[in-house]
């Protein structure tokens, strides 16, 4: 189906529901196609291909809401969804915050934000396999001491998505994406370690080349063989920007609405109070073109837009969709989030730290004595008192240079404190790996937990 095919389907199940007695009704259907191809030790270990469609229905009966979906976009499976929607808002009890965004918050970006690249599309099994082939060789070639590989993989999804409510609102768009990864394996005497790399894009020109990703992967692996404790201590740490990713994502939990109406989350309650340095900005912004957290509008039909969440250290904004924000006495950010079914949930654009101005090599010679991370292991995170305990990985700095390899280590601190205590932001920001971004990050100091 085309775009305006599957926004017309959604419009008719719309029709349909409020036709059958259904008061606000908003249906979301979607259709796809993957790609995945892997290689491993010069041979081809998997190929796939797959397709899928489906379209779902959220339907409201005064303040009772209800809810299916269907697979099956017939005339028949259409009138299906619809009758188990109405059957579901039947027994559901009253809920005083459902509904429909109001009237006036509805619309969609004008101009094109470059969601789609047909070079995707045209792209031949074959040279994905070869891609993958490549990058995985340039990993195995780069040294004597890549013995072996978990695989390189080269994927593609080609994406349309409609919406339509009984406001009015219909909109439609697709979207496409491509990404190569490889997963080397480094050996010297009774030390082994595997690391990876990876780029993404909205069309096979936005990816980095396959030799540089294969010969990445590799160098990353091997500067971890020889890995060794750190001893128990408070210290300076660095995160990568592969890892400072991972603070962002503790952020959006802590502003997401739900966790902030529910006072699950440390930040509930802190609008327009300071909580990270005040160099520190991060911002949800939807708008930006050809990124992956960019689209013209959001599940509930409200147009995307830039959000600043925290501006100067000072927490500006939550992120909220319809349900969230009422139950908040605020207005929907644009951030509503659904798959094809059930209450739209919350999420996020392009949610990233604005840049800073120190190059990444002069924010690790600053640091004396301190760790370097690259990897982060295991969930220890509480988003409600803020306590944050992980396993890490990475390399121990001395004098301002990276000089050995740290293993089987924890950080630990608070979200709260590590916020406050961010005291360099590096200008190596890019939105070259997904819709959450981070440039290097330097805190000020956490408990480092090794040996003695």
């Amino acid at each position: 189906m085309t775009p305006a095919e599957l926004e017309e389907l959604a419009a008719g199940a719309v029709r349909l529901a409020v036709a059958q007695g259904a008061t606000g009704a908003e249906c979301t259907a979607v259709e796809g196609d993957e790609f995945s191809a892997t290689v491993r030790m010069r041979e081809v270990e998997s190929v796939k291909e797959a397709g899928s469609r489906g379209a779902g229905l959220r339907i409201l009966v005064g303040q009772r809401t209800g809810s299916s979906y269907t697979s099956d976009l017939s005339a028949g499976g259409v009138r299906q969804m619809v009758r188990a929607a109405l059957d579901g808002a039947a027994v559901t009890t009253e809920d005083p915050q459902a509904g429909l965004p109001d009237q006036d918050q509805l619309g969609s970006l004008a101009g094109d934000l470059r969601l789609y690249s047909a070079d995707v599309a045209t792209l031949e099994a074959g040279a994905k396999i070869r891609q993958a082939a490549a990058a995985e060789e340039a990993a195995l070639a780069r040294d004597p001491r890549i013995v072996n590989s978990e695989g390189a993989s080269f994927d593609t999804n080609l994406a349309r998505r409609a919406f339509a409510n009984s406001l009015g609102f219909r909109g439609s768009y697709e979207s496409s994406s491509c990404s190569l990864s490889a997963v080397p394996v480094a050996r010297e005497g009774a030390s082994m370690e595997r690391d990876y790399w990876f780029t993404l894009g909205r069309g096979y020109q936005d990816l980095e080349p396959a030799a540089e990703v294969g010969r990445i992967a590799a160098e990353r692996a091997l500067r971890r063989l020889n890995a060794r404790k750190a001893p128990t201590q408070k210290a300076p740490v660095v995160f990568e920007p592969r890892v400072a990713r991972t603070l962002l994502g503790h952020i959006f939990e802590a502003v997401h609405g739900e966790a902030v109406y529910r006072r699950a989350s440390f930040l509930a309650g802190k609008l327009g109070e300071k909580i990270a340095a005040g160099h520190v900005t991060v911002i949800d912004d939807g708008t930006l073109a050809g990124l992956f957290g960019s689209s013209p509008f959001d599940d509930e039909g409200v147009p995307s837009r830039r959000t600043v969440v925290i501006e100067g250290g000072v927490l500006t904004s939550y992120l909220l969709n319809s349900y969230t924000a009422r139950k908040l006495g605020l207005k929907t950010t644009g951030n509503a989030s659904r798959g094809i079914t059930g209450n739209a949930g919350v999420g996020h654009g392009n949610l990233f730290f604005t840049a800073g101005r120190e190059a990444p090599a002069e924010i690790i010679a600053s640091v004396r004595n301190g760790f370097y991370v690259t990897e982060l292991l295991g969930f220890g995170v509480n988003i409600v008192t803020g306590d944050y305990s992980r396993g890490a990985a990475g390399l121990w700095i001395e004098n301002g240079e990276l000089a050995y390899p740290v293993s089987g280590v924890t950080i630990a601190g608070n979200l709260g404190r590590m916020l406050m205590e961010i005291e360099k932001i590096g200008s190596d920001l890019e939105f070259r790996r997904g819709s959450v971004a981070a440039p290097t990050l330097l805190i000020h100091e956490m408990t480092v937990s090794g040996h003695g």
